[in-house]
């Protein structure tokens, strides 16, 4: 049993540069409240297979997870982090709105292994409330980077 939460979120910057700054997921500090720190694990391009070592803080806890990028499109990017007890899931989609505006579709989800599982239903409005403040973030962060 997963937690999965979606957020529509419209973004002031072309589709292209969205996904660009998505895609270099060490920026999640900037947009994700969640994240204490994040950051590249492996040099070069960001591409397929790139990894992060992202810190969270969740209910009073930090964990780190190793987040692999393994699908790269021009229109979706898809992220997954997995430690010994959560797997986690960021799917980003895109749907340029204008020439200057994006719908972005934020799909997160948590997969939680072993005991932890048995958490699972009881963390639902948490992380809600985690997908609330993103979808509050993530616009502002992205807008102000570009600049």
């Amino acid at each position: 049993m997963a937690i999965t939460v979606r957020r529509d979120i419209l973004v002031g910057l072309p589709l292209e540069d969205l996904v660009a700054y998505l895609g270099d997921f060490s920026r999640t500090e900037e947009w994700d409240p969640g994240t204490v720190r994040c950051v590249r694990v492996d040099e070069g391009p960001v591409q397929v297979g790139s990894v992060w070592r992202n810190t969270s803080r969740f209910r009073g806890r930090t964990s780190d997870l190793l987040y692999r990028l393994v699908s790269e499109e021009p229109d979706r990017l898809l992220f997954v982090g997995e430690n010994r007890t959560v797997t986690a899931t960021d799917d980003l989609s895109f749907q340029a709105r204008s020439a200057t505006t994006t719908l972005l579709t934020y799909t997160a989800s948590l997969r939680f292994k072993g005991w932890a599982r048995l958490a699972t239903p009881f963390l639902r409005s948490e992380f809600e409330k985690l997908a609330d403040a993103v979808a509050d973030r993530l616009p502002s962060a992205a807008t102000t980077h570009r600049r």
